[in-house]
């Protein structure tokens, strides 16, 4: 008896819903991702194999770095509420009036590195102008105007007026090439307010075998 010949017919997939499911992953995570702040201050951290993150909340950044060859530290506040208290202290100090549009413009700026006196230019310009490299001069801490150790005091108030019920972490990210005596000279400042336990950030690398 004859064998029936069944005829090949070419197979066919349908992607149809599976186009529909990755664009919406696609569309999903670019509306809720969140765009990269330019650094004031890049720095090149030091590398090592340790994986401790730091807090998204609760914590002031210390950057020390340079920039046009001179040593320049910036400071940085995570909580919003906190930038803002801290700013009505150094105003109070300092003498200097905020009206309540530069006090809301300063609650953005997560990290900035001038003098108080000069943070009314600085606010007045665009965001990406104060990114520009030698703009910002850096942060004082000299004995004769130490404004980084008034800030620091006036951020631990600020967290305490807010009924914060843990007190500030503290992290600094220095540059791999920068000079052992500026960075001691921003511990000492963190030591001098009883602050003796603090972050030392670094970059991530692969471990050597």
């Amino acid at each position: 008896m004859a064998k029936v010949k069944m005829s090949k017919k070419a197979t066919s997939i349908d992607m149809t819903a599976m186009c529909d499911v990755a664009f919406l992953l696609l569309t999903f995570f670019i509306l809720t991702a969140t765009a990269k702040v330019p650094e004031p201050l890049p720095v090149d951290t030091p590398a090592s194999t340790v994986q401790t993150k730091l807090p998204e909340t609760g914590l002031v950044m210390i950057t020390v770095g340079k920039s046009d060859g001179k040593d320049r530290v910036f400071f940085g506040m995570k909580d919003r509420a906190i930038r803002s208290g801290a700013l009505d202290y150094m105003a109070q100090m300092y003498k200097v009036d905020f009206t309540e549009k530069e006090k809301e413009q300063f609650a953005l700026v997560e990290e900035f590195g001038v003098p108080v006196q000069g943070l009314k230019a600085l606010l007045a310009m665009k965001g990406a102008d104060r990114s520009k490299k030698g703009v910002q001069e850096g942060i004082p801490i000299d004995s004769l105007d130490n404004q980084l150790k008034d800030w620091i005091q006036y951020a631990r108030k600020a967290n305490i007026d807010e009924g914060a019920t843990k007190e500030l972490q503290f992290a600094i990210k220095g540059d791999a090439k920068e000079q052992y005596p500026q960075i001691k000279k921003v511990m000492d400042i963190l030591q001098d307010q009883k602050i003796n336990s603090f972050n030392l950030v670094t970059g991530l690398r692969g471990k050597d075998y």
